[in-house]
């Protein structure tokens, strides 16, 4: 398999609302994290960073150009890999331990990072055997209701447990706009790792079904609009129920 020079690996989409896409082209879709910098008057936020094999501030200047706060979703190995290269971490508190001290098994590197994931491979000296998140231990802590502020944006903190201890989402009233992390997305939901839980699933796709954004942006594949958002939370819903 080919491998991407340093400058190549990542790609940079400005998507309205001030708010700019990053993400890692050559990794697989189902494996690719959407990194989200919103641009606000007095900093900036970066919700998620990647895996990390590539430095984000290195080859994207959009995230030193202003202070900025590095918001993880949560703490699995494609959203947190470049947050050591960020002075200001924020988190929620249960998934502080993981991000403080990564291991390959605990942030699921261990079962996915493999050069399966990859159309091309990263530069040298990546190795998927040896591939580990670097520490970044959490600097504030975010809970629910908590509020993100840049000054001229205010994003609420969603708690939303279930595909891992202490995901979060944030969400803008004032524009709609909801980051959901890997609570929902446009794809196949993860809900069986070693830390999920199904009915703080449940709760949180409850919870979710409560707004009503006029857009979404998860932590993988394409943004959707809030009649996708309602749709994707009922097929979700009815399938769970009708388990039992």
């Amino acid at each position: 398999m080919i491998r991407v020079a340093a400058h190549k690996w990542y790609r940079v989409q400005k998507i309205g609302d001030d708010i700019t896409l990053i993400d890692e082209p050559h990794i697989k879709p189902f494996y690719r994290c959407n990194i989200w910098h919103i641009r606000g008057r007095d900093r900036d936020a970066l919700i998620d960073s990647g895996m990390g094999v590539v430095s984000l501030r290195e080859h994207v200047s959009l995230v030193t150009e202003r202070p900025l706060t590095a918001i993880a979703s949560h703490s699995h190995f494609d959203h947190i890999g470049c947050h050591h290269e960020f002075d200001d971490r924020a988190a929620h508190r249960l998934e502080a331990d993981i991000i403080a001290h990564p291991t390959r098994a605990n942030t699921l590197a261990e079962d996915y990072a493999t050069d399966d994931i990859f159309d091309s491979l990263p530069p040298e000296p990546y190795r998927s055997e040896l591939y580990a998140v670097r520490a970044a231990p959490v600097t504030h802590f975010l809970s629910d209701g908590d509020i993100v502020d840049l000054g001229d944006r205010w994003f609420k903190v969603f708690h939303l447990p279930g595909h891992s201890p202490g995901g979060i989402a944030l969400y803008e009233e004032a524009t709609g706009i909801l980051f959901s992390g890997d609570t929902i997305y446009d794809g196949p939901l993860i809900e069986d790792v070693y830390h999920s839980n199904l009915d703080d699933y449940h709760a949180s796709m409850l919870r979710l079904n409560g707004l009503s954004p006029r857009v979404v942006h998860g932590g993988h594949f394409d943004s959707f609009d809030g009649t996708r958002f309602t749709a994707l939370i009922e097929e979700w819903l009815k399938a769970h129920d009708e388990k039992g």
